[in-house]
């Protein structure tokens, strides 16, 4: 059993009002890929440091099968991790960098070929073994870093912002691979990334961290679906969901020229009669009724389009999916209408919390 599991996991650091990572509960089944993600500073790689054991556990416990690894040092927790800078040994070949791990752990020499040629045949690194890192080009070098951790054949893969520095086509591409090899190994993966897309994309399930705390874990189809809160609302999508405060009157909302229906559930939640309504960009039709918006962008994106602009008393711009092969122009003025009335998240003003 690979499976991992933190224990109300906690890291503060000297001279910081709030812990890193604050009381992390979370549990990653025997050969799950799962995604952490979250903005810059949420405590994403600092969760991932703590199971590698490169970071200390201030409070709580974590697990890596049946062993409480909370004070292991890291050689014993048998993990490979792969990092965004590749830290590949310049004056060594492929194959040399690759089965370096082994080479320290006194593996014998043909099951080190064996294992290496292995390695680079799943990776299609075979024809680069005898090449320096310097002639290779950066997603080849990251195919490199990944078969270095997959020679070891550890319990777990832990891979902190691998393709953060490649550039956006080998970045789809390579994250497309690491995923199929993912699930050809069935090794448990633990991937730390800030990008939603690529946490969207790759994951098995997903976890959403904000200031240290946990917010949210599900598979990519249930956060897009149903988020639990107002900051998962805002931050998986793209573009992002549009959030709106709006009052209450007789189980609706108003939206322009027309009104949005509130479930009973929902209006008896809450004590102030106001809501923020979330509608993800291709719920709003682009058209001639609704509420009136002055386009300020327009993206184009080949098969789709989507329009930025803003509406009267309404103090965040607006984002629709528009109609690819005629989008309007920056200046006009549209109408944005609700096409699935079911499509429509609320969420308590205070608390920020899901309702319904």
């Amino acid at each position: 059993m690979s499976k991992v599991v933190f224990d109300g996991a906690t890291r503060r650091f000297e001279g910081q009002d709030r812990p890193a990572v604050d009381g992390v509960d979370l549990e990653v089944a025997d050969g799950e890929f799962l995604v952490l993600v979250g903005p810059s500073g949420c405590g994403k790689s600092t969760t991932l440091r703590m199971l590698a054991g490169l970071e200390d556990v201030d409070a709580g416990h974590i697990w890596i099968g049946d062993r409480d690894v909370t004070r292991m040092p890291p050689k014993e927790r048998d993990i490979a991790m792969v990092f965004q800078n590749y830290a590949l040994y310049p004056h060594m070949t492929v194959a040399e960098n690759m089965g370096f791990a082994l080479r320290i752990a006194k593996v014998s020499k043909t099951e080190i070929g064996t294992r290496v040629a292995e390695a680079a045949d799943l990776l299609g690194l075979t024809e680069f073994l005898d090449r320096k890192p310097k002639a290779l080009s950066g997603g080849q070098r990251q195919r490199v870093a990944m078969g270095r951790a997959i020679v070891r054949s550890p319990r777990v893969f832990l891979m902190d912002e691998p393709l953060s520095n490649l550039d956006a086509k080998l970045r789809v591409q390579t994250r497309t691979q690491i995923a199929a090899l993912q699930r050809r190994l069935g090794t448990t993966t633990v991937y730390v990334t800030h990008d939603q897309v690529e946490a969207m994309t790759m994951g098995d399930r997903v976890a959403v961290l904000k200031d240290g705390v946990l917010q949210q874990v599900a598979a990519p189809r249930e956060l897009y679906d149903r988020p639990a809160n107002l900051f998962v609302a805002g931050f998986m999508g793209s573009p992002a969901m549009n959030l709106l405060e709006l009052a209450i009157d007789d189980d609706a909302v108003p939206f322009g020229t027309t009104t949005l229906p509130v479930p009973r559930t929902v209006t008896r939640a809450v004590s102030d009669r106001s809501l923020v309504v979330g509608v993800r960009p291709e719920n709003l039709k682009v058209g001639h009724e609704g509420l009136p918006v002055v386009v300020d962008v327009v993206e184009e994106l080949g098969a789709d389009a989507y329009v930025y602009g803003r509406a009267e008393g309404v103090p965040t711009p607006l984002v629709a999916r528009a109609d690819w092969r005629n989008p309007p122009r920056k200046g006009e003025v549209v109408h944005l209408a609700v096409t699935d009335p079911d499509g429509v998240h609320h969420f308590d003003p205070a608390s920020g919390l899901r309702l319904g």
